[in-house]
């Protein structure tokens, strides 16, 4: 590194004050030995006739004095400068680390980026995206069980202008049948090229679909997490909290399946109270034995999904929260990186109320549950 312009004017008087005392101390020598000796030794550097004039005497202790005084004063001079390089080399190194090796806080990056969703710029194979070729697209799954409230989930999404959710596409086997088929089944999802009712195509900012926990996604989880979290895949999980209404809704969808009680045609999704009243008026009956271990199990099956697809970028909704908290829904949307709209379904909820009024062995029931952790699940939750 030069050194700056003072520290070399310093370094220059120094050497010219140290060679002036020893030029000055080498005189006040020559003075004491003979004229001619001076005389010879003079003409020895001149190379020429010097006439030399005998000076006065100087004590030798004065000019040792005058020496040593420079020589203190350019050790000063010396160190003075040595400390100014120092310094300035430490400032220019610091400012130098602080620029190219900045050391951010890791949590606060990590909480940033699981903010901030992961933007796409796909390129469909089956059309143009026109002029929305540069608007980003957002890739999301809903993972959930069935009679989770994912299908009304759905549809409050879809009700806004730019999210495209398609449904349950991976109720067909051909589909899931094994990790080849589910990967090619999500590229086609991902790259837009995935067309249904749902599907806003060009213009979608949010593209995704419902999974359902039983449909290949635990069986393959290991691989499915690596996909999502290589594609930047947001994942929103939906469960219920009282598992007890879910078994009931699961109960009663089963056997419309076969009795079809609205005019012979099987609907797990109504849009209007007479609908929900007709379907709603099959009491089934629980299995009391096994209750609690049902339970367990599909609790259990929560606790693991949430395990295996920890490390993805993602967020838990409840059902019931959905309904009591206004906000829920502008979460959502704010996780996916969307702007937050109004969201509204036409679907009507079909067991609406109490329990006790939709299940024909209900005593037996709160005989299980009773003193139990899923007693909770007796008691109205909405």
């Amino acid at each position: 590194m030069k050194p700056p312009l003072f520290l070399r004017l310093c370094e220059y008087i120094y050497l010219h004050t140290l060679i002036s005392c020893f030029h000055f101390y080498f005189l006040g020598l020559l003075h004491l030995l003979p004229n001619t000796s001076m005389a010879e030794y003079v003409c020895l550097f001149h190379k020429e006739t010097v006439i030399v004039k005998s000076p006065k005497k100087s004590p030798v202790f004065l000019r040792t004095i005058v020496l040593l005084f420079g020589i203190v004063c350019g050790i000063y001079i010396c160190t003075v400068c040595l400390r100014q390089i120092n310094t300035v080399s430490k400032i220019k190194t610091q400012n130098l680390q602080l620029i190219e090796s900045p050391s951010p806080d890791r949590n606060i990056l990590a909480q940033l980026e699981a903010r901030i969703p992961t933007l796409h710029y796909p390129k469909p194979q089956t059309f143009s995206r026109g002029e929305c070729i540069q608007n980003p697209v957002r890739f999301f799954a809903i993972l959930s069980m069935q009679r989770s409230g994912s299908g009304w989930f759905e549809t409050l999404l879809n009700s806004h202008i730019n999210i495209s959710s398609n449904g349950e596409i991976f109720c067909a086997m051909d589909r899931r049948k094994n990790i080849s088929t589910i990967m090619q089944t999500l590229d086609r999802v991902y790259k837009l090229d995935w067309f249904n009712s749902a599907s806003k195509n060009e213009c979608s900012a949010a593209v995704g679909f419902k999974w359902m926990l039983n449909q290949g996604l635990i069986e393959y989880h290991k691989e499915i997490v690596e996909y999502f979290n290589y594609q930047g895949v947001s994942v929103v999980f939906l469960f219920r909290r009282n598992l007890l209404r879910r078994m009931v809704s699961l109960l009663a969808n089963s056997h419309d399946r076969y009795a079809k009680l609205l005019n012979g045609t099987h609907k797990s999704h109504v849009h209007s109270q007479e609908e929900a009243a007709a379907l709603s008026s099959y009491k089934p009956i629980i299995n009391s034995t096994s209750l609690i271990s049902d339970l367990r199990e599909v609790e259990m099956d929560a606790v693991k999904a949430l395990e295996y697809f920890n490390s993805t970028r993602h967020m838990v909704v409840y059902y019931e929260d959905l309904f009591t908290n206004n906000t829920k829904l502008d979460d959502v949307q704010e996780f996916l990186g969307l702007p937050r709209m109004e969201l509204t379904s036409r679907q009507v909820k079909i067991h609406k109320g109490p329990l006790s009024d939709f299940v024909k062995n209900w005593d037996d029931v709160i005989k299980t549950l009773n003193g139990t952790q899923y007693e909770r699940f007796l008691q109205a939750d909405y």
